[in-house]
């Protein structure tokens, strides 16, 4: 039973291969030593993408049908399709996942179709795509995003729409600054004629650059209409006077910024401009001042394009950006510099950040002298608490010895004479000591009451 399934899978397969749909004409094409297969399917009856194309037909001409839709996979089994027309038929949508698996597909017309929209994130599928055709449509504007999309199309046709207006993206995307071209300058050409453009600063200044020389795009048609301008309805690009455009100016919020390492910073600058600039942060040059130790040889090199952490244009003409610093190292310290940009110009604010450590003091701190309490008896002194001019511990342990108890509590000043008794005492006490002889006059008494220690050592000294 398995091996009838896998027959009949392979049969159909065959079949999809060498048949021809019933409403198309296949026809083959000889290109060097292969032969190329041609589908051509132009049936009013047709109202739906055949899914039953030869899965090696290399052109496939959809054309003058009612198809309205182009579903998810359309395409999927034609891997070494290079060129799809879809071209003067009653299309409105298009899925974004209609282009899967064509990679190989060099030309892409959808002219005279319903659109009024195109999935341009659906370029992805097609990475060796180079020609685009999507003239006579309903296309009302280009979003900023398409510009990711279109790096590789070189033949970009949008005429006959209702577009006013062009992003600013895709105008970076044509016209590159002189420092960020690549060596082999990527020529284009456009198709923008027949729409009714706001004849502003952007329109004239694609169409003067265009016509500079050595420019990397050509317009198929130069004569613009301005239709979408009060006033300017049917005029000419070239007849019109534009005095809207204004160069951008840039304001950083601060010029320098000195922060300690491991805190967090935040960089901001604000623009305005017409039409609106665009911002963008760029990192020109590190600190040499400080710990050249601490920044690692294998740090990314310089220039270097930053992402912003927000950026938003609360009005036309208006635009701000920021930048998040978290835990600042010394490799983050050095140079940035905000960058505007509008098709009337471009400009830049730097701003230097300097990262600096933890200082260290050169001698401990003073501590706090302790304050001689007054004179009071001891009574009121806390237990813990010695006096400043009380006898060592040595010289009070040979007090006691000698001292008989008494019931008289004494100050501190009283004690400071008999100190130096004590120690005549102590002299002569060792020397007694040493020729084993016994003190005469030294009684072991209890209780001696009211006699003074320096009583007591007068009569044992003498």
């Amino acid at each position: 039973m398995y091996l009838l399934v896998l027959v009949h899978i392979l049969q159909s397969h065959l079949l999809a291969v060498q048949s021809c749909p019933a409403p198309c004409a296949c026809t083959y094409g000889e290109s060097g030593i292969a032969a190329l297969r041609s589908v051509q399917c132009s049936d009013p009856g047709i109202s739906a993408v055949p899914i039953n194309v030869p899965a090696d037909t290399v052109k496939l001409r959809l054309e003058k049908t009612p198809i309205s839709r182009v579903p998810r996979a359309a395409f999927y089994n034609l891997s070494e399709l290079r060129f799809l027309w879809l071209t003067y038929n009653s299309i409105k949508t298009i899925h974004p996942s209609s282009f899967v698996n064509l990679k190989a597909l060099r030309e892409l017309r959808l002219d005279g179709n319903l659109l009024t929209s195109f999935p341009w994130e659906g370029l992805r599928d097609m990475p060796r795509l180079q020609t685009l055709g999507l003239h006579n449509n309903r296309l009302s504007s280009l979003p900023a995003h398409a510009a990711l999309f279109l790096p590789n199309i070189t033949y970009l046709d949008l005429s006959s729409n209702r577009l006013t207006i062009l992003p600013v993206e895709l105008l970076d995307l044509w016209f590159p600054l002189p420092g960020q071209q690549e060596e082999s300058v990527q020529r284009r050409i456009l198709g923008l004629h027949d729409n009714p453009w706001l004849c502003d600063c952007q329109i004239s200044t694609v169409m003067s650059l265009s016509t500079s020389l050595g420019s990397p795009v050509v317009l198929m048609d130069q004569l613009l209409i301005c239709r979408g301008s009060p006033g300017q309805s049917g005029m000419l690009l070239t007849q019109t006077e534009l005095s809207r455009c204004m160069r951008p100016s840039v304001q950083p919020a601060a010029t320098r910024v000195v922060s300690p390492l491991g805190s967090n910073v935040i960089l901001r600058c604000d623009a305005t401009g017409y039409p609106t600039p665009t911002l963008t942060w760029v990192k020109t040059s590190a600190n040499t001042d400080c710990c050249k130790q601490d920044i690692p040889e294998n740090s990314d090199q310089l220039p270097r394009n930053l992402e912003s952490f927000m950026q938003q244009s609360p009005r036309v003409g208006v635009r701000w950006s920021i930048i998040i610093l978290n835990g600042l190292s010394y490799e983050d310290a050095g140079e940035y510099r905000c960058q505007a940009r509008n098709m009337a110009g471009i400009s830049e604010a730097p701003i230097k950040l300097r990262v600096v450590g933890v200082s260290r003091l050169s001698r401990l701190p003073k501590k706090k002298s302790q304050k001689t309490p007054p004179k009071s008896s001891s009574k009121y002194r806390k237990p813990n608490q010695t006096p400043t001019n009380a006898p060592s511990v040595k010289d009070s342990q040979i007090l006691q010895n000698v001292t008989p108890p008494s019931n008289k509590t004494q100050t501190a000043p009283s004690l400071s004479p008999k100190v130096f008794s004590i120690d005549k005492y102590i002299k002569r006490r060792k020397m007694n000591l040493t020729g084993a002889k016994t003190p005469r006059y030294v009684k072991s008494s209890p209780e001696s009451p009211d006699n003074s220690s320096t009583a007591l050592l007068t009569e044992t000294l003498g």
